[in-house]
This record gives structure tokens, sequence and C-alpha cells, in this order.
């Protein structure tokens, strides 16, 4: 199992973070602006993991190169099914310098807006945290 599919499944945050790159940019599937860096995209996915209920990986997609890999996954958000997948791409080290989510229908992915809305004053604050520390 790669590490990454590990760590989300065991909600191992420590594990996830050490995966990442320090410039990793997470483009979220409801938000229009990328999110860059290492302690920002660390927040965000603990707030994800707070938000979704029943979440699990049912494949994963493997590039040629070895540099990109794609989990699609299946999660309840508020009592809404949601489909998706992480699109990751990773550095010369094997770091994860690019995290793409993608969800549909679009009545989950208006779910998983709000539920994170609520969220990001915390994810903000958590970001803000790790980069002082």
């Amino acid at each position: 199992m790669h590490p990454f599919r590990a760590a989300v499944e065991a909600g191992d945050h420590d594990a996830l973070q050490a995966l990442l790159a320090e410039d990793v940019v997470f483009t979220s599937p409801v938000a229009f602006k990328p999110y860059p860096g290492k302690a920002m995209t660390a927040a965000i996915l603990r707030g994800v993991g707070r938000v979704f209920e029943d979440f699990r990986y049912v494949r994963e997609i493997n590039g040629a190169d070895g540099r990109d890999r794609a989990f699609v996954f299946k999660a309840a958000v508020d009592g809404r099914e949601v489909h998706g997948c992480d699109f990751l791409h990773f550095d010369e080290d094997g770091l994860i310098d690019e995290l793409t989510v993608m969800v549909r229908p679009l009545s989950g992915a208006q779910a998983l807006s709000t539920a994170m809305g609520a969220q990001f004053e915390r994810i903000t604050a958590e970001a803000l945290g790790a980069s002082e520390a």
C-alpha cells in the first residue's frame, strides 16, 4: 500500500505531513485559489479528516513514471455521498509537491464547501501555529 494511502486511512497526520514537500500546492475542489505550503496543506488535510464520514479509498491509479498517482475515494459529508479523487504529483525527492482534489456530485461538493468553510478558521490557526513553530 502506498504510504500516502496508508497515512490517510490510519488518520496518521504526522506521517501524512512528512510526505509533503515544503512548497507543496493544494488545489481544493471547492475553492478557486490554490493553497501553497506544507503547513496549510497539512492543516487542510486535518480539517478534511474531521469533515468526511466513512472515508475509504476504492481505487489507486499509478502513472507510468511513478511521479503521479490518483486515489479514488468515497465518503459522506453531512449525510451527502461524495465520490472523489486525490491527484498527487511527487518531486525529485519523492515528496508530494502537488495535491489536487476533485469531488462529485454537486450536492456533495456543496456540502463539503459548507463543512470546510466552518473549519477554515481552525485550519488557518493550525497552519499559522505550525509555520511559527
